[in-house]
C-alpha cells in the first residue's frame, strides 16, 4: 500500500462463493416441551444441549454414528400466533412454507413413516418428486415438516430443473401410504441447446 503497510488477509472475489450448504436452523416455537417432544419423540433428533442464557435447546441427527453441535434448534416464543387449523403447502401465515429432514437411506425412511403412522401423525401429502420421495406433515407451531429420502443421483443427473418439474401425488392414509414404488423416472442429462 502507498503508505508501506501491507494488506491483510485474501482480495475479495468478483462474486459471492458457493456455500457447502445450510448447517442448521433455529425456529421459534410457541412451547418448547411440546416442540421438544415432536422433535425428539415424532421425528427422532437427540437433545445435544440447552443454552444457559436463553430457552433455547440444540438437536442433532445422526452423523454417521456421530452428534452434531446441532442440526436443528428451538426458540421458545410463547408470543407466536397459534397456527391454522389445517396445515396446507402454500398460503399459509407462516414464514417457514417447510423443513426437509433426510433420512439415511430407502429403508430408513419407509421404516420413519411407519412409525409416525403408528404415532397417530396425520399425513398431509405423499409425493415422489424427481429427486425424492417425500412425506408432508406439520409441526406444532405450523411449520411444514418433509421427511424425504434422496433418490440416487443417477435418476436426475444434471437435470435438476426436470427433477423439480416432476410431481406424483400418492394415497396419505393406510397401508397405501407405506408404499414406495422404486422404477424411479430418469431425467439425465439436460438436452443440448441446439446449434444456431
Amino acid at each position: 500500500m502507498a503508505d508501506g503497510t501491507s494488506k491483510i488477509g485474501p482480495a475479495a472475489p468478483v462474486q459471492a462463493l458457493t456455500p457447502a450448504g445450510i448447517n442448521h436452523l433455529v425456529i421459534n416455537v410457541r412451547d418448547i416441551e411440546e416442540s421438544h417432544k415432536f422433535w425428539t419423540d415424532v421425528l427422532g433428533f437427540k437433545e445435544v444441549g440447552r443454552s444457559s442464557r436463553r430457552n433455547m435447546r440444540f438437536y442433532s441427527g445422526d452423523h454417521s454414528g456421530r452428534m452434531n453441535h446441532h442440526d436443528i434448534a428451538l426458540v421458545e416464543n410463547p408470543n407466536l400466533p397459534k397456527p391454522p387449523a389445517e396445515w396446507e403447502m402454500f398460503d399459509m401465515p407462516v414464514a417457514i412454507n417447510h423443513i426437509a429432514i433426510a433420512m439415511p437411506n430407502r429403508e430408513a425412511w419407509l421404516r420413519q413413516l411407519a412409525w409416525l403412522q403408528h404415532k397417530g401423525v396425520k399425513f398431509h401429502r405423499r409425493v415422489n418428486h424427481g429427486m425424492t420421495h417425500s412425506l408432508y406433515i406439520s409441526d406444532p407451531n405450523g411449520y411444514g415438516v418433509e421427511v424425504l429420502y434422496e433418490l440416487p443421483r443417477e435418476v436426475w443427473g444434471d437435470n435438476i430443473q426436470g427433477a423439480l418439474d416432476f410431481v406424483e401425488n400418492l394415497p396419505t392414509e393406510g397401508e397405501a401410504a407405506l408404499a414406495d414404488d422404486t422404477h424411479y423416472p430418469h431425467f439425465g442429462q439436460v438436452p443440448a441447446p441446439a446449434a444456431e
